[in-house]
């Protein structure tokens, strides 16, 4: 028996009512973990209510609404260049990639590897050629680093490998002040870095209901640098959340909320995501299913629950379970990435590059996701309705029989009205075969080699890294 169209349970306001109401009893009933006495000071000067003796944080209902009425509505995640500046809470839905994986799927070898400082550099390149992915994420883990020079040697070469805004991860204290002193050099002072701030902060609770010292720190220092930033929860269905979808989501969005609360505590006005990652365990096997089709229904509706604030919100698509770029990948990757998309997500982490679970990323799948975000892209702007797009004129003049194909009204409207893409086979078999049997990945995998090629060098001055490599002796070559 089929499913009726008016049988999809998409969430209505009232139901999205539920959830956030449930996600603040959580808050001022349950609260939330913090260890660390200084930030429980802090949030008792600020109202919360403090418990010392079990660390509990919780937050009254009329103090959390006063406290999130500071954070921003809208920001901008600006570039480098000032042409590539992403603007959240307009209305826009703008895909990126993830980040900080440890392998990579070598496409010439067909086999794994561990993922090297290059990795970092050509991922950085490839999303600054690549349209629809609108800013950068550090996407992986360098093998090839010590420790202590981690974050120092990842913002370093995707700064010198693309204008776009640049937003990663920091382990520690040490590696976001390194960020920032590396990130006031490039941009000429601390004072400009804080006008235009071209990178931004990740940050994670740990679900359930933690926030440990180390977040806390590199999340008030991004504020009060007037840094972006975006504390964004992870829960699992059925592991470190309940198995229930609804329950899993309350959760989340009281972790969110807690997150752009603490934000605001730290600094008032700023500018911070709310976050959503929420994913599922497969409880038959407790396989981790970042590719499920309930963590694009849970990333859907989070988008609701953080416009009920009107806050931007940093939410989830584009995940597989698959290890290579397969059918399988093509599937739950065009799935979660459209749902949430067609929520109104601001931004879209995961959307591009991401295998395995989010444990692998593939040079050629952050190709082939670009074409399919160009495609998610044109279906949400669907049809333009005007006295131009009707035709009723060219109509008349083909008349019955015609043909418009060398109309000037074809002409005019071939590149506005339809989406081409790179990648996917349109030539018929007898051409194809001509050609090779070309398909979507071999031709992803000439756009790779192409943009490495021509991405060894770099994009910033020879001076200015000169200026770097002397502050900063921990940078390494790749």
């Amino acid at each position: 028996m089929g499913i009726s169209a008016q049988s999809y349970n998409s969430p209505t306001w009232e139901d999205v009512g539920k959830i956030d109401q449930n996600g603040r009893r959580i808050l001022e009933n349950v609260g939330i973990k913090v260890s660390d006495l200084e930030f429980l000071q802090i949030l008792d000067k600020a109202g919360a209510s403090v418990d010392f003796d079990t660390q509990r944080v919780r937050f009254d209902g009329e103090w959390l609404d006063k406290t999130l009425s500071h954070a921003p509505r809208s920001f901008v995640l600006h570039s480098r260049d000032g042409q590539h500046d992403v603007h959240l809470g307009e209305g826009k839905v703008n895909f990126t990639n993830g980040g900080r994986v440890f392998r990579l799927f070598d496409m010439g070898t067909g086999g794994h590897r561990s993922t090297m400082l290059r990795d970092v550099a050509y991922t950085a390149a490839l999303v600054d050629r690549l349209d629809n992915i609108r800013f950068y994420i550090i996407a992986c883990q360098a093998h090839d680093l010590k420790p202590e020079f981690y974050h120092l040697n990842d913002f370093y070469h995707s700064f010198n490998h693309t204008t776009k805004h640049v937003m990663g991860g920091c382990d520690n204290f040490a590696g976001v002040q390194q960020v920032w002193d590396l990130a006031c050099v490039i941009a000429g002072g601390a004072d400009k870095l804080k006008e235009r701030p071209f990178l931004s902060v990740i940050t994670n609770p740990i679900s359930p209901l933690t926030v440990d010292t180390t977040t806390l720190n590199i999340l008030r220092f991004a504020c009060d640098k007037g840094i972006p930033a975006t504390c964004a929860p992870a829960p699992i269905a059925g592991a470190t959340a309940p198995a229930t979808l609804a329950g899993t989501l309350s959760q989340l969005h009281a972790e969110a909320l807690a997150g752009v609360a603490l934000s605001q505590v730290f600094n008032p006005g700023a500018r911070v995501l709310y976050g959503a990652v929420a994913t599922a365990m497969d409880l038959r096997t407790a396989e981790f299913t970042m590719g499920s089709v309930e963590m694009a229904i849970m990333n859907g509706f989070a988008v609701k629950l953080a416009k009920r604030y009107n806050l931007p919100i940093y939410a989830s698509g584009g995940t597989t379970e698959s290890k290579v770029p397969d059918i399988q990948a093509g599937v739950e990757k065009t799935f979660s990435c459209l749902t949430t998309a067609m929520a109104g997500a601001d931004c879209i982490h995961l959307a591009a590059g991401m295998l395995d679970s989010c444990n692998t990323i593939s040079y050629e799948q952050y190709v082939i996701d670009n074409e399919i975000i160009g495609m998610i892209h044109r279906l949400m702007a669907g049809v333009t309705i005007d006295e131009t797009t009707l035709a009723a004129d060219v109509i008349e003049k083909v008349g019955p029989g015609g043909n418009f194909l060398t109309e000037e009204h074809t002409i005019g409207h071939m590149m506005d009205e339809f989406f081409y893409p790179e990648l996917a086979v349109r030539c018929n078999f007898d051409l194809w075969e001509e050609r090779g049997k070309p398909g979507m990945l071999s031709r992803a995998a000439e756009v790779v080699d192409r943009i490495i090629e021509e991405s060894n060098e770099g994009l910033l001055p020879r001076d200015l890294i000169a200026q770097i490599e002397a502050a900063f002796p921990g940078l390494q070559s790749i």
